[in-house]
């Protein structure tokens, strides 16, 4: 609040006062998610087009309906936790081009516009012009993704949510819940040899996210007081210790072993049984490294 206006100058002092309590929900964790399927979806129908065009081209349409309803998911969250929602068109009149969010409200605002017109032309069966179209929505779904780990990393006393192991984790995440995703749209529209390239980028983006995680795990209290005091919520039996690795081992571990087993069984359940996991746990790992930096005190 406003302490003093000083006439002179027109300098206005401020009292900054920290706020308790948890400022980003569980509706920031929703917003998080939704982008990473939308975004993903974007990523594995690009690269299913590109390896197997015969059977992706089934896909266009479904897939793009899928991210556009995703990536809208994630917008009405992002407005929903705003404090002022029906304040959200000062972001693009009065935009403040050193803001996370401002840039990336323009950039998710622009991708969304690129799957609505995806999506009309995969309505109108014009695949040349919707494959040239989809090359600029997988260029512009990387920093949409992205833009997430630059919020959060700008936050001040947050040491959890540093870059770039944030921009990392939010790579893998899109990559991780687009393989899932496509693998149970796919159904029968895809081959036993797409459905095992999905699951290998299912497998190895699980693989590469939980040793992000076990990184900051072990080695983050190594690095400052802050990480170590965070990393306790989630260790010796804290309050949020059986989420996180009820969450590791149903995004990450679990879909890595029946990836391997629907390899050598050569079975489609068990590899939809993976996505499943992948995509419900994905939720649970996101809420959990949302939640704990915010339960440490500030002062």
């Amino acid at each position: 609040m406003a302490h003093e206006i000083l006439a002179a100058t027109n300098a206005v002092v401020t009292l900054d006062v920290a706020l308790p309590g948890i400022v980003w929900p569980w509706l920031v964790t929703v917003n998080m998610w939704a982008k990473s399927i939308g975004t993903g979806i974007v990523f594995m129908l690009f690269m299913l087009l590109r390896m197997y065009p015969e059977q992706a081209g089934k896909l266009r349409f479904p897939a793009t309906v899928a991210a556009f309803i995703s990536i809208n998911i994630f917008l009405l969250f992002t407005l929903a936790d705003l404090h002022q929602p029906f304040r959200m068109w000062h972001i693009f009149v009065y935009s403040h081009w050193t803001s996370a969010i401002a840039i990336g409200s323009v950039m998710a605002s622009a991708f969304l516009g690129l799957l609505t017109l995806l999506g009309y032309l995969a309505f109108k069966n014009d695949n040349e012009k919707f494959d040239k179209v989809l090359l600029w929505t997988a260029i512009l779904a990387i920093p949409v993704t992205l833009y997430t780990a630059s919020l959060m990393a700008q936050c001040t006393a947050r040491e959890l949510w540093q870059m770039p192991a944030e921009s990392a984790q939010m790579i893998f995440a899109a990559l991780l819940a687009g393989s899932a995703f496509m693998i149970l749209l796919g159904g029968n529209k895809l081959n036993n040899e797409a459905k095992n390239t999905l699951g290998v980028v299912l497998g190895l983006s699980a693989l590469m996210a939980f040793i992000i995680y076990m990184s900051e795990y072990i080695f983050g209290p190594m690095k400052a007081e802050e990480i170590a005091a965070t990393i306790g919520y989630i260790k010796n039996n804290g309050p949020y210790a059986v989420m996180f690795w009820v969450g590791q081992w149903m995004t990450y571990i679990l879909p890595m072993l029946l990836i391997v087993l629907s390899r050598v069984g050569k079975s489609e359940a068990i590899l939809k049984l993976a996505a499943i996991l992948a995509l419900v746990g994905l939720a649970i790992v996101k809420h959990v490294w949302l939640m704990i930096p915010q339960l440490l005190p500030m002062s």
